[in-house]
């Protein structure tokens, strides 16, 4: 396997890991998370550094690995996971996948700096045992050395002055030096743990900021374990720096630019502190050194724990200038009395981890067409057994089940749940109600109904177009809507369901409708419509997908430019679906995406209606019936309307709205089958009912074009080709709910 098509796994597992890390974002904006959330996080965003580290993505590695270091901070307990956190980390999402999409397709990496910051500065000035800024510290200070330092402080001591020495060139002035209080830049510089493996010796950018005029106020080493397991090939120190002002924020920054990971704070100051000598600044002790050592003259530091203590130790508090403090005692390391009995609950088995394999999609697709192909077989040699002879009529049973698990099983390869795509409208929600200040309830049903890979991938899109449509048009302000009557918190619903061998999406809000006048007025101001024009209530609504139509006061990042409706029905229709429309003007508004599914196996009534034949599938079926005299009552010119047990419903010839000659088109001499559909229920007028049986749906939009009140078609056991009539969409082509209502 060549080298690209092992990045382009490496991709595919990025795509893994961001998906996951979506749906762990839900449970921690819903408080229902654990450690395991956590770690499933920074699981996801190591393996993409590593790769990133692996195939040269320099930009990626270094943004992943200062992500990577918030994290291991918030599973290793060391920051609490605040709210604030929370949005730090999901809007560190965003840009770890504009940075994974910029690698995948050899585009600029984003600007990352603002983010990066926002990343340090909440691992380095939010963790918790950090030592505290002081703006002015005593002058007589003491601290007590980590335990296993005090020991061999002097040992120490030597060490760090004999590498700072060696550090810089024979010929310069040793970089820690005197100088007077002056206006200029605080620097406080942190290499990551593994900076020497990648050549990013620190000592030699202290020298570079030394020629700059820089000078070390202090040494924090806080992060120094004990000599006894002190690795030399890791980095535990920090540096606190004057720089002079007269030096450029660009030039500071640019001594850095080649240093992945480090934490760097840059802060300009009206006066620096004095420098005497250098301090070192060394965590508390558990356990009192037996002599205190007294420290040089103090300079605040910032600590950051790159390395966690193998314990949690509390930091001493500093005492006041004066004599040492007496020793404080401190819990030995062993109890002193027997501990109470605790109950301890079993470990649970570990959870087995599911093993998957990678295939082509290519390969699946086959498999699922030759699947379709088997059922049609199947339904061609059951045809043909039960017109010449009854025998093997058992078999053919088993064979009739065998085939339909093989069937559910391969669709099942290919099939994802709508939740790796809702996973993500609760974060755009939040967003939203951050930007707009309204308060939004998100539901959602039917996350787990399983589509075709495709349409999961491509969805995003207009999903996202439509949260933020139903949010900032549909939805009214908390104070509009206590005016309305209405509770303060808008719903915003999100379901997804099969129907008609086609997966049914829906958006709805129950904010304040569709405003038709405004529309109207709106698309006569822009051109789109004459001023005379004579449009009913769903025509004015469809005008919203006009291009360049938009009906925002003012233009925002959320909307106003006119293109998120009308990209929305681009991308539907380039899936081969539909979007249709519902709205009651101070109720609320439903936007409905129809979409075909690549092949499925519906259970469907065969009927005839003129010289062709057609599927109707049973989920819309309520009942068949030959109509009486009295239940059948003419509307205006050549509609009618069907008495099912004192309900009206419309009667839809099916000849005439798919302009089939030679249909019945009198309901007296025809049968009627009535149906449910997104307008409710209705009676398709057909010739005759011939079988009920399973049919493989096939996709007309692969095969040849899109049609009108059509879902599919199929191959029928004696090699006939039947069309699947899409019940939502041939209702829907001449509505007659005028007429209707005025007949009840």
């Amino acid at each position: 396997m060549d080298l690209d098509a092992i990045q382009q796994i490496f991709f595919q597992e990025c795509e893994e890991g961001l998906a996951g890390m979506e749906s762990a974002f839900a449970a921690l904006r819903d408080q229902q998370y654990d450690g395991e959330t956590i770690n499933g996080i920074f699981r996801a965003v190591h393996s993409i550094k590593g790769g990133a580290g692996a195939f040269g993505h320099e930009r990626l590695q270094a943004y992943t690995h200062q992500y990577e270091t918030l994290l291991d901070l918030l599973r290793s307990e060391t920051l609490a996971l605040t709210p604030a956190l929370v949005d730090l980390i999901v809007a560190a999402f965003d840009m770890l996948a504009d940075h994974v999409a910029a690698a995948r397709d050899g585009g600029d990496a984003p600007d990352d700096a603002a983010m990066l910051a926002r990343l340090i500065a909440a691992s380095s000035g939010e963790a918790p045992g950090a030592a505290e800024p002081v703006a002015e510290a005593p002058a007589a200070f003491v601290e007590e050395a980590p335990a296993g330092v005090s020991d061999d402080f002097d040992d120490l001591m030597a060490m760090l002055d004999d590498v700072g020495g060696a550090a810089g060139p024979a010929d310069d002035d040793d970089l820690l030096t005197t100088g007077a209080a002056a206006p200029g830049w605080l620097l406080t510089f942190r290499p990551p743990a593994n900076a020497l493996d990648n050549g990013g010796e620190p000592l030699l950018l202290l020298r570079e900021l030394q020629r700059m005029g820089a000078q070390v106020l202090s040494c924090d080493a806080d992060s120094l374990p004990p000599l006894a397991t002190l690795d030399p090939e890791l980095s535990y120190l920090a540096w606190r720096i004057s720089v002079p002002a007269a030096v450029e924020e660009d030039d500071i920054r640019a001594v850095f630019e080649f240093t992945d990971g480090c934490a760097l704070t840059l802060e300009r100051v009206a006066a620096l502190p004095p420098v005497s000598s250098p301090t070192i600044v060394v965590a508390a002790a558990p356990e009192p050194s037996p002599a205190p050592m007294p420290a040089p003259a103090p300079v605040a530091a910032v600590a950051e724990p790159v390395a966690p203590a193998p314990a949690a130790v509390a930091p001493a508090p500093t005492p006041a200038p004066g004599p040492a403090p007496a020793p404080v005692a401190t819990a030995p390391a062993a109890p002193a009395a027997a501990p109470r009995p605790v109950a301890v609950a079993p470990t649970p088995p570990p959870t087995p981890v599911a093993q998957t394999i990678r295939v082509d999609l290519d390969k699946l697709d086959r498999l699922v067409n030759l699947v379709g192909e088997l059922v049609i077989t199947q339904a061609m040699l059951a045809q043909r057994l039960s017109e010449n002879d009854m025998a093997g009529i058992s078999e053919l049973t088993d064979l009739d089940h065998l085939t339909r698990e093989l069937q559910e099983s391969t669709m099942a390869i290919r099939a994802q749940p709508m939740k790796t795509v809702f996973s993500r409208v609760p974060r755009i929600i939040r967003e939203l109600e951050g930007e707009t200040g309204k308060r939004v309830r998100l539901d959602i049903e039917g996350e787990m109904t399983e589509v075709d890979k495709t349409v999961v991938e491509r969805i995003g899109e207009p999903l996202t177009h439509l949260i933020r449509n139903a949010v900032d048009h549909g939805l009214e302000t908390t104070e509009e809507r206590v005016k309305a009557g209405k509770p303060e918190t808008g719903v915003v619903t999100l379901s997804a369901a099969h129907h008609s061998g086609r997966i049914v999406i829906t958006v709805a809000d129950d904010g304040r409708g569709i405003d038709r006048t405004r529309v109207r007025a709106k698309a006569v101001e822009r051109g789109i419509i004459l001023p005379d024009a004579v449009l009913s209530d769903e025509e004015v609504d469809n005008l919203i997908f006009a291009p360049g139509f938009s009906t925002a006061a003012t233009v925002s990042n959320i909307s106003g430019r006119g293109v998120g409706m009308d990209v929305v029905r681009k991308n539907v229709q380039a899936l081969g679906g539909r979007i249709g429309i519902h709205s009651k003007f101070g109720s609320g508004s439903s936007f409905s995406l129809s979409l075909p599914l690549t092949l499925a196996v519906v259970d469907g009534m065969i009927v005839t209606v003129g010289d062709q034949t057609f599927v109707i599938p049973l989920s819309h079926i309520v009942e068949s019936l030959r109509p009486s005299d009295r239940s059948v009552t003419a509307i205006g010119i050549n509609g009618s309307v069907l008495d099912v047990r004192g309900s009206y419903v419309p009667i839809y010839p099916v000849a005439e709205q798919l302009g089939i000659e030679g249909g019945e088109r009198n309901p007296e001499k025809a049968v009627l089958i009535v149906v449910e559909g997104d307008q409710g229920q209705a009676a398709l007028l057909v010739d005759s009912i011939q079988d009920q049986r399973q049919v493989v749906v096939k996709s007309l939009e692969a095969n040849y074009q899109a049609i009108d009140g059509l879902a599919g078609a199929t191959i029928l056991g004696d090699g006939r080709v039947a069309l699947i009539i899409d019940v939502d969409a041939l209702t829907s082509q001449r509505s007659r709910r005028p007429q209707l209502a005025h007949a009840a």
